[in-house]
């Protein structure tokens, strides 16, 4: 069957998801709300969802491998998530404040206990306002205004860090020296001028880049595990923080994807490296919208509110300059109702990480196994709770050019098969397990599996 093929069957199992997204059309650009959610023919729109299962609109149930790119961990509608939700309005009344809490600094101690790089933090709303924070706070504490990111990482939807996430590699020049390419109209030119693109697991060639841009670069913001499954060698990490401790350059992990995902100290944990600035989220609202910045103290207290600094505070007679402060706010900023979820997700994966990781590995080595015997070779990447797999023939995959190598169309029809067999993920995706994932539901994916490879 041909890929073409595997998508009319798609279409004859969704037909009410067609409806539904043909109405968005009228509605939203493209037909979704965000551009992530979108794949040919058109997605498929769920209706439940429970345990490690979701429910579409025809009323199709799949094994959840996309956990919502990777927040629901505990998997759709586990008991202590329901009943933090329930316990905020029963014990406190009201959803918001406005004020200080004490779940803010109740929340704060138990990542500080995790993650020893963070000895203070701020809240935000997602991680793409966790990350554009710490921008702003590496250009406020360095004086500098260029940053380093590296070739197919992906730390968000704004302009500064659009640049040569998926990039044409006809197009991106010297492999040792990338091309900055724009991912999305409405970029000026200097996006492109001062965000300067690193190759990923190429220390030689980022410590010349670096050092050749030491008195303009305020800090490198990466992915210590590229798309939360490709990760860095660890003569890599450590090489990387130790020139740019050396050249004055912050060191910023976006631990977005791979926070409490590959291992409950995130990819800094494993790497038993300190980053002067961390970006957390996802997992940490366990479904709902939350962001941590949090990192050195010299750092975060750039943020501190001094005298006569609030931009909001009409009533002193004075105004604020950008030289009394660094401003950050956000009338969601340390929700109460989504601090005791992440609470209550952390509890749970204090208890419960470990047989997930184990669970996982599991997996992938079955898959592995599946796919050789029908003459398939595939390499399975990723940490913890996360994988991907990649058909190739290479012997290692260590940056985005090396992925790009896959066989991506023959992982399409997989991909396209699945869903008769009841296994979602949004085609090419990384897989995200949960607790709820347990041996029944590996034992019934190895069977889909098995099903859809039969008929490629």
């Amino acid at each position: 069957m041909t890929l073409e093929d595997f998508m009319e069957e798609y279409k004859t199992l969704t037909p009410k998801s067609k409806a539904l997204f043909d109405k968005a059309l009228c509605s939203l650009p493209g037909g979704v709300s965000a551009n992530i959610k979108y794949y040919e023919p058109y997605p498929i729109f769920m209706e439940k969802g429970k345990g490690a299962w979701l429910t579409d609109a025809d009323g199709n149930r799949y094994v959840d491998y996309l956990g919502s790119y990777g927040p629901l961990i505990l998997g759709h509608g586990h008991p202590a998530v329901n009943k933090a939700i329930e316990s905020q309005l029963e014990d406190n009344g009201t959803l918001l404040y406005g004020t200080p809490h004490e779940l803010e600094c109740r929340f704060a101690q138990k990542i500080k206990e995790l993650y020893p790089s963070i000895e203070l933090l701020r809240y935000t709303n997602s991680g793409t306002e966790a990350t554009l924070f710490t921008l702003r706070m590496a250009y406020a504490y360095t004086g500098k205004y260029k940053i380093g990111k590296f070739e197919g990482h992906y730390h968000g939807g704004y302009n500064q860090v659009l640049v040569s996430v998926n990039p044409d590699i006809a197009s991106a020049g010297d492999i040792h020296n990338p091309t900055p390419l724009p991912e999305s109209k409405g970029l000026e030119p200097y996006q492109l001028e001062n965000t300067i693109i690193l190759p990923f697991n190429d220390l030689e060639a980022c410590t010349r880049i670096l050092k050749e841009n030491q008195h303009e670069m305020a800090a490198i913001i990466m992915e210590p595990i590229q798309s939360g499954y490709i990760p860095a060698t660890k003569e890599f990490m450590r090489g990387i923080r130790k020139v740019t401790a050396e050249l004055g350059i912050l060191l910023i992990f976006d631990e977005v994807k791979t926070g409490f995902r590959a291992g409950l100290k995130g990819a800094q944990g494993l790497y038993d490296i300190k980053p002067d600035l961390t970006a957390l989220g996802k997992v940490i609202g366990g479904g709902m919208p939350m962001g941590i910045v949090g990192g050195r103290k010299d750092i975060m207290m750039v943020t501190a509110p001094v005298k006569d600094s609030d931009v909001f505070d009409a009533g002193t007679g004075k105004r604020s300059s950008s030289r009394d402060v660094l401003f950050h706010s956000g009338t969601y900023n340390g929700h109460p109702l989504i601090l005791r979820i992440g609470l209550a997700v952390i509890e749970v994966l204090e208890k419960e990480f470990d047989s997930v990781a184990a669970r996982t590995g599991i997996l992938k080595k079955e898959l592995e196994k599946l796919f050789y015997a029908k003459g398939i070779r595939i390499l399975t990447l990723g940490e913890a709770t996360v994988f991907n797999y990649a058909i190739t023939e290479s012997e290692k995959i260590l940056n985005y050019r090396d992925f790009q190598k896959s066989d991506f169309t023959t992982r399409k029809k997989i991909d396209f098969a699945l869903f008769k067999e009841g296994i979602y993920n949004k085609p090419t995706n990384r897989y995200s397990l949960s607790t709820a994932h347990d041996d029944k539901i590996i034992d019934f994916t190895l069977e889909a599996f098995k099903k859809a490879l039969q008929r490629i």
